[in-house]
């Protein structure tokens, strides 16, 4: 097994390469490895300067959720040691910005508009299944009783927007 510990620069192209990985349910505390709570920080150096780096990987992800700057140590050629607090507020960060982006994700694929509509309110609403061999798309809409009043299947790159909500809705919901 490779000493994580050491000082020499971190030459392996993988973030976790087979001689490193080890069980994820084994918390780990060492100076520039740390894991537990669904997540792994690794110290790395950082390519693009004389820095340090560190990658925050969760639990059965193959790349890293967030890789920020880390802190040079005394000597400023080390990194600082990876600590308690340390990764307890990285642990924080990558959770948030992992939710973030979960939450942009999900507003992405699932939109909704409500419009008026024959002198009703309508709810219009596209969901999008992303799939790289056959991506598509359902636009439906339901009335304030949430009873289904169409549904039609559109291209992936449809755009609701109020005015194609509102138009769709008065041509009698055929296929816009």
């Amino acid at each position: 097994m490779t000493d994580i510990a050491d000082t020499s620069p971190d030459t392996s192209s993988s973030l976790f390469s087979p001689e490193t990985s080890l069980d994820t349910d084994t918390p780990v505390q060492q100076p520039r490895l740390w894991r537990g709570d669904g997540w792994t920080a690794r110290v790395i150096k950082n390519e693009d300067d004389d820095g340090w780096a560190v990658a925050m990987v969760k639990d059965g992800e193959p790349e890293p959720a967030l890789v920020g700057p880390w802190t040079m140590g005394r000597d400023k050629k080390n990194p600082k040691p990876l600590d308690g607090p340390a990764f307890s507020t990285l642990v924080k960060t990558a959770s948030e910005f992992v939710r973030r982006h979960e939450q942009q994700l999900h507003a992405t694929l699932h939109q909704s508009v409500e419009v008026s509509a024959r002198g009703a309110r309508v709810t219009v609403s596209l969901d999008i299944v992303p799939d790289e061999d056959n991506p598509s798309a359902m636009l439906s809409a339901h009335d304030e009783a949430g009873e289904q009043l169409a549904q039609q299947r559109v291209a992936p790159a449809f755009k609701l927007s109020r005015a194609s909500a509102t138009a769709w809705a008065d041509g009698g919901f055929l296929k816009p």
